[in-house]
């Protein structure tokens, strides 16, 4: 089993930055593709970003130019560092990792206050 513990979260105001982390342990044998998603209050779960087992990274259109996904390899950890946040960010953040999404984390909320 994998287990992935999203940290980071919390409430910062619109402008600001935020760092969110991703951490995976377990039976982990190759290198993932690995995933940050949100789900704002009555809306659908929506992909943020992703990072390949290569390094590729892709955005939503919503989010490039202020967010970045990260990885170090060595700590099987993945991070989402999020500029000029707004408050339409506000959502619990997920990370997901597999090409299937096979395996979730429990999520952390960020708050993005106008």
């Amino acid at each position: 089993q994998v287990q992935l513990v999203e940290s980071g979260g919390g409430l910062v105001q619109a402008g600001g930055s935020l760092r969110l982390s991703c951490s995976a342990s377990g039976r982990i044998f190759t290198i993932n593709t690995m995933r940050w998603w949100r789900q704002a209050p009555g809306k659908q779960r929506e992909l943020v970003a992703g990072i390949s087992g290569g390094d590729r990274e892709n955005y939503a259109d919503s989010v490039k130019g202020r967010f970045t996904i990260t990885r170090e390899h060595d700590k099987n950890t993945i991070y989402l560092h999020m500029n000029q946040l707004k408050p339409e960010a506000t959502a619990v953040y997920y990370c997901s990792m597999g090409v299937a999404n096979n395996y979730w984390g429990q999520g952390t909320q960020v708050t993005v206050s106008s």
